[in-house]
């Protein structure tokens, strides 16, 4: 596995390759050091991911391991299926699907590649912002809505 090291107004962000595959996209925070590598995949997430912060890039396009389950997967699509700069709520994914909103959460809470399996984008019911397990948590996830411009952060009940 090859490991690349990026800075992000969000903090350090650690993408991973196995193969020809993106594994995971972990967000670290202000404490990790960005560094370079000279993997070609990771370099085009890399580029991705920057033009993503830059509001050039709505949609990324990254080969990604299958989740470990068929079943996963499909949620998975679901969860990419969300438009940027819109949302939706774990119980209307888990409706899409033929889910609960329970296993949507679940599915968000393990992802391993978040931006890119844009999990940000699912809200609890009400419009709440919910839980995000990227980066330092809630403000993370507001910052990303925000960015993508869905509302103003002040906006977003706790």
């Amino acid at each position: 596995m090859t490991c690349h090291i990026i800075a992000s107004p969000i903090g350090a962000i650690s993408i991973s390759a196995s193969g020809d595959a993106l594994v995971s996209v972990d967000m670290l925070g202000a404490s990790a050091k960005p560094d370079t590598s000279d993997h070609p995949l990771l370099r085009e997430a890399r580029k991705q991911i920057d033009a993503y912060f830059a509001g050039a890039l709505r949609q990324f396009d990254l080969p990604l391991e299958p989740a470990s389950t068929a079943r996963g997967n499909e949620l998975r699509q679901a969860v990419m299926a969300i438009p940027y700069g819109e949302t939706q709520s774990y119980g209307e994914v888990a409706r899409r699907t033929g889910s609960g909103p329970r296993a949507i959460g679940r599915v968000c809470s393990h992802n391993p590649l978040p931006l890119i399996v844009p999990c940000h984008r699912v809200v609890a019911a009400g419009g709440k912002i919910g839980y995000y397990s990227g980066g330092d948590g809630i403000p993370t996830k507001r910052f990303l809505l925000t960015h993508e411009n869905k509302q103003e952060a002040g906006q977003w009940a706790a």
